[in-house]
């Protein structure tokens, strides 16, 4: 995922190295199966196939079940069919190098509802020919798989990229404090935050992180394949590292206001920051205190 993935296991644990390396190994699984920049990956075979219900693997089945159900709560602010889009970008190779890959078919008007999936054959028929590019869940998805795997164990950590879950205490036997980064000096923390809460996932969406000549990473899909405008960054803080991933980024496409009221609809949490620098809390499961003084 051209990230650094670390997992931290607080106290002894018997089963802790094999433990943490488990749940390594789902990143990569996820990786595997979803990357859009290997044409032998699940997801791309998906794209590739004629245009019937093709049956796939459970985890591609519900990675794109979840997207889906994002992209029609946030009335396609969130959508996994960007993949040209995002091709037309820039972002047309691994982000860690490598040849550029073909361009792809750029049909107009493609959006999630040319997704169907029917759950009693975990089947998917791409209705017209697409790309899909599941980047902006995929990681979360991977962390809640991966803190499954650690659920015997009472105190931890996952950190993929800046995106986190925790559970229970941190190695001073204090509750997690995270900082969020500044989204104009990278060097600075917008704010400090802890979560009133046992079990947790911070996800952010930036416009800082990915840049090409031609924009960020974080498209518009309602914006003929733009980068959105309206937002800087978007911090969401959620029970599931999924859910936060996909809600940040669809309140970022959406703005301040918009994505506030996805976020409070969602009952999640959030801080959003505007294209101007201003900020915006969602107390929407009233769980994070937010320490903006660290600015």
């Amino acid at each position: 995922m051209s990230t650094t993935v670390s997992v931290q296991i607080i106290g002894e644990h018997p089963k802790a190295s094999a433990l943490a390396a488990e749940s390594l190994g789902w990143f990569a699984l996820v990786e595997q199966t979803c990357t859009r920049f290997d044409a032998h990956s699940e997801l791309m075979q998906l794209c590739a196939a004629e245009p019937v219900p093709t049956v796939v693997s459970p985890l591609l089945f519900e990675l794109l079940r979840l997207a889906r159900s994002v992209a029609d709560a946030s009335h396609g602010a969130f959508d996994p069919t960007v993949g040209a889009r995002v091709h037309q970008l820039g972002f047309d190779r691994p982000w860690r190098g490598g040849p550029a890959l073909p361009a792809p078919i750029a049909e107009h008007d493609i959006s999630w509802r040319d997704v169907e999936l029917e759950e009693s054959t975990s089947s998917v028929l791409l209705r017209r020919p697409l790309l899909l590019d599941l980047g902006a869940i995929a990681k979360g998805f991977a962390i809640d798989l991966a803190a499954r795997t650690l659920a015997s164990v009472a105190h931890a950590c996952i950190n993929a990229g800046g995106d986190l879950w925790c559970r229970g205490l941190n190695a001073k036997g204090e509750p997690w404090r995270t900082g969020i980064v500044h989204p104009r000096d990278e060097k600075n923390r917008l704010a400090t935050l802890q979560v009133r809460a046992n079990e947790f996932a911070i996800c952010t969406s930036g416009d800082y992180a990915r840049r090409t000549a031609r924009g960020h990473h974080l498209v518009d899909p309602r914006a003929h394949g733009g980068s959105a405008a309206l937002c800087q960054s978007v911090t969401v803080v959620a029970p599931q590292a999924a859910i936060a991933d996909a809600l940040a980024t669809a309140a970022f496409v959406l703005g301040p206001r918009e994505g506030a009221n996805l976020l409070t609809s969602q009952g999640v949490d959030g801080c959003l920051v505007d294209a101007h620098g201003d900020v915006h809390l969602v107390h929407g499961w009233g769980m994070s205190e937010w320490d903006l003084a660290a600015r």
